[in-house]
């Protein structure tokens, strides 16, 4: 039978007030996932999940939480009732930024308790980063082809040394063979917006409302140290490698590699790739929206997705 890859929702922005909660109201081990949830925040995530305002569930340490529990609760519903088996079924696991830590819960290597407090914990200081920058901060989704990838990366770099002082933008994310996501400071964002354009290497396509820096890797790097990690049952596939984390040490690297993974560019594009490499032609999504289907459905129409 072909090799099947399970792969998380990818992170911010695919939250919406309401997710989940028809596999909240049907079946009790997705109900159950809340439940804990709201235990390890010491607050009720599923009422701001199910009935809260779209503009407060969007707020970073509130989405974050938000779409990793309803990523294992939708796990939850295919393992009990359809028979789903991560470790027999799948080859790898990854997720997209957030959805790392979804893949690390999916393959057993980290507790959903565990995890939702960590992810509340980046969205806060991710959140907080921001605002004590003082200045406008902005993602952009570009439109790039394949072949200009690597010289999309080198002309940020140069960007970045022309910039004044208090100015950043950085590669943040590379999503596909066709999309990649820059982050920074506003004006730095709109700089290297209309240079990549005018270099012909992009085409600006959305503005995207999150930004990663450097203070909340320092907090998340603290926070790691009191996590146990487990060796994951499936081989996780890191963001910021774009390869398995090695397996004899995998339960010591994890966390290195997700503080990383909040300031280093998101090497989506090339995991794929790396899935593919490997023969893998199937693909299982799960979490709250297709996004992560509709790029890999571009990129390998052939492939069942």
């Amino acid at each position: 039978s072909p090799i099947t890859i399970a792969i998380t929702r990818e992170g911010q922005g695919a939250q919406y007030v309401g997710m989940g909660k028809d596999l909240y109201s049907n079946y009790p081990l997705a109900r159950q996932v809340f439940e804990e949830a709201d235990d390890a925040l010491g607050s009720s995530l599923t009422k701001l999940v199910f009935e809260g305002h779209q503009k407060d569930l969007t707020q970073t340490q509130n989405a974050q939480p938000a779409i990793l529990t309803t990523s294992i609760a939708t796990l939850r519903v295919l393992e009990s009732e359809y028979g789903f088996d991560v470790s027999s079924a799948c080859t790898y696991a990854l997720g997209h930024s957030l959805g790392e830590y979804t893949a690390l819960v999916a393959t057993q290597s980290l507790s959903l308790r565990d995890a939702v407090k960590l992810v509340r914990l980046r969205g806060e200081a991710m959140a907080d980063t921001v605002s004590q920058l003082g200045v406008r901060t902005a993602m952009a989704a570009l439109i790039v082809r394949e072949e200009n990838l690597d010289k999309l990366e080198t002309s940020i770099d140069e960007i970045c040394s022309t910039l004044p002082e208090g100015e950043s933008v950085e590669l943040a994310n590379i999503n596909s063979s066709f999309q990649a996501v820059i982050s920074g400071t506003g004006q730095a964002v709109d700089y290297a917006s209309r240079v990549l354009q005018s270099q012909h290497l992009a085409a600006r396509a959305l503005d995207l409302p999150v930004s990663l820096m450097q203070p909340a890797a320092n907090i998340m790097k603290k926070a790691m140290s009191d996590i146990k990690f487990k060796k994951p049952i499936v081989d996780v596939i890191s963001n910021v490698t774009a390869n398995p984390v090695h397996e004899i040490q995998s339960a010591s690297e994890i966390p290195s590699l997700l503080v990383q993974q909040v300031t280093a560019t998101v090497q989506w594009h090339k995991s794929v790739r790396y899935c593919k490499e490997n023969e893998i032609n199937n693909f299982i999504l799960f979490g709250p929206a297709r996004v992560l289907a509709n790029l890999l459905k571009k990129d390998y129409p052939l492939d069942y997705v």
